[in-house]
């Protein structure tokens, strides 16, 4: 099982939103690329990556804070704003491995489908889900799509990758979702990046557990929990057998 150390950008920094709110910001580093070395360095092999500003503006803000991070090294799954062919096709020339998609893929199945024709493996889609519902436009938005139906119609696009957030447990270190991601790995044989709530290792073994349930549990994304150094992303990494 891969762990996803995840960093957010926001005005060039390496930040973290309570809850997606854009006014409860907290700033780890001014320089993300040096952080995404101290995680390669820890050993991990793969860096998940927002474009805050991009989520909010509908259109990639720091591609060049991106490019960055993938001279470090690290495989780069990005998400934010990535809302035009262009905008995925940028990110894809700066180095990035994976892009996620996120509100334009509530908005159009057809983008999606074109995108995974063009692109493949390197296309996922990020369900960030508010009780059970799709929430987009960085959560200011919550549609009337059913989390769960929507992962399916993407994995039937055949979408090889789907980011599943429990909003409610989103930086809130309360522990993630656990019933919710195993209804979503059940429901999908696309695979799963579970995100949301890490707060110990302790959650990272219970997804372990899950996996040997539900092989298509790629990975888990943890953020705050590692900036807060409630774990520590080397025991993290052999938890989980990476």
């Amino acid at each position: 099982m891969t762990i996803y150390p995840a960093i957010d950008i926001k005005g060039g920094r390496c930040v973290r939103l309570t809850q997606g709110r854009a006014d409860q910001e907290t700033v780890y580093s001014s320089n993300p690329a040096d952080v995404a070395a101290q995680f390669r360095a820890a050993g991990s092999g793969w860096v998940h990556v927002v474009d805050l500003d991009g989520a909010f503006a509908g259109e990639p803000a720091n591609l060049g804070v991106v490019a960055e991070i993938v001279k470090t090294g690290m495989k780069v799954q990005l998400g934010g704003g990535l809302r035009t062919r262009a905008a995925v096709e940028r990110a894809l020339s700066a180095g990035v491995e994976r892009v996620v998609i996120g509100t334009r893929a509530a908005e159009s199945e057809a983008f999606v489908g074109e995108l995974v024709a063009s692109f493949g493996l390197k296309i996922a889609v990020g369900i960030d889900a508010k009780d059970g519902k799709v929430a987009v436009k960085g959560w200011v938005d919550t549609t009337d799509l059913g989390a769960v139906g929507f992962a399916q119609r993407m994995a039937a696009l055949g979408v090889g990758t789907i980011i599943y957030t429990d909003i409610g447990t989103d930086g809130m270190l309360i522990g993630p979702n656990l019933a919710a991601q195993e209804a979503m790995l059940t429901a999908v044989p696309a695979r799963v990046i579970a995100s949301g709530g890490v707060s110990r290792r302790e959650d990272v073994a219970a997804l372990t557990n899950i996996k040997k349930r539900r092989p298509n549990l790629d990975g888990v994304i943890v953020g705050k929990a590692l900036y807060e150094r409630r774990v520590e992303l080397a025991d993290l990494l052999a938890i989980a057998g990476a």
